[in-house]
């Protein structure tokens, strides 16, 4: 039987590290290479052949509905409105649940990352795992890592290199410490699994969940990554090696 798909891009975010850019437009609508972000992960989303995929909005959202309605994709588009209250990732995640019905996975991709991954490869290995989620992660310098078994690759602990806080479900020999990549396969089970709390962070979902369930840790260092929400990345950024699928 073949599994159903749909995706969420998340896009609600304020785009604080871009400011000014982002003083009178949302992140997801700042131009790369004369491209809107937004724009850069849906068509990355609909290469692997998902065609409903949820936007969130919240910060200058008006601005993005009118972007969506005005600009047709190969995929039908929905807009979980969070104008009224930001959500964060997890609180947002569960908001967007009506529109997320019917699907067996859901691929959750950040409206800042432009990437070269291969999401076909990586649901392929989601699916083998038999994961409630799949995080793709690779070894990269950042403050938040979430930790790993190395021989299972199951999310263990988080830890903040700035603050030193740290968050481990159980004690590994050797873990091995990974930067999260903004893309994430998720069953649709997920969903049941959150609370109805308003606002939330689904690293500290996974980090809940994974004393029970399998959160799954996919390594893709070969591939481009970059973060779009840094002007470094924006001035650095060069898209031709990006584009694989």
């Amino acid at each position: 039987m073949q599994m159903s798909t749909a995706a969420m891009i998340f896009a609600a975010g304020l785009g604080t590290r871009l400011y000014p850019l982002t003083a009178d437009k949302p992140k997801a609508l700042v131009e790369v290479e004369g491209t809107p972000l937004l724009a850069w992960a849906i068509q990355k989303v609909i290469q692997v052949g998902i065609t409903r995929i949820v936007v969130n909005v919240h910060h200058y959202g008006e601005q993005i509905i009118h972007y969506l309605q005005t600009h047709p994709f190969e995929a039908e588009i929905l807009v979980s409105d969070e104008r009224d209250y930001l959500r964060d990732t997890g609180g947002g995640f569960k908001w967007a649940a009506p529109l997320l019905q019917g699907v067996d996975h859901i691929l959750l991709y950040n409206t800042d990352v432009i990437s070269s991954i291969d999401l076909q490869a990586m649901f392929d290995f989601h699916i083998r795992q038999h994961a409630l989620a799949t995080l793709a992660v690779r070894n990269r310098p950042t403050q938040r890592y979430f930790i790993f078994d190395p021989r299972s690759m199951l999310l263990r602990g988080w830890i903040n290199k700035k603050t030193l806080e740290q968050k481990m479900i159980c004690p590994v020999k050797k873990p091995v410490e990974l930067a999260f990549s903004g893309i994430h396969w998720v069953k649709q089970e997920l969903l049941s699994l959150i609370s109805d709390d308003r606002k939330q962070s689904l690293t500290d979902i996974y980090l809940y969940l994974a004393a029970r369930y399998s959160i799954q840790g996919y390594l893709h260092q070969e591939d481009e990554w970059a973060d779009m929400g840094k002007p470094e990345s924006l001035a650095a950024f060069r898209g031709c090696s990006y584009q694989k699928s």
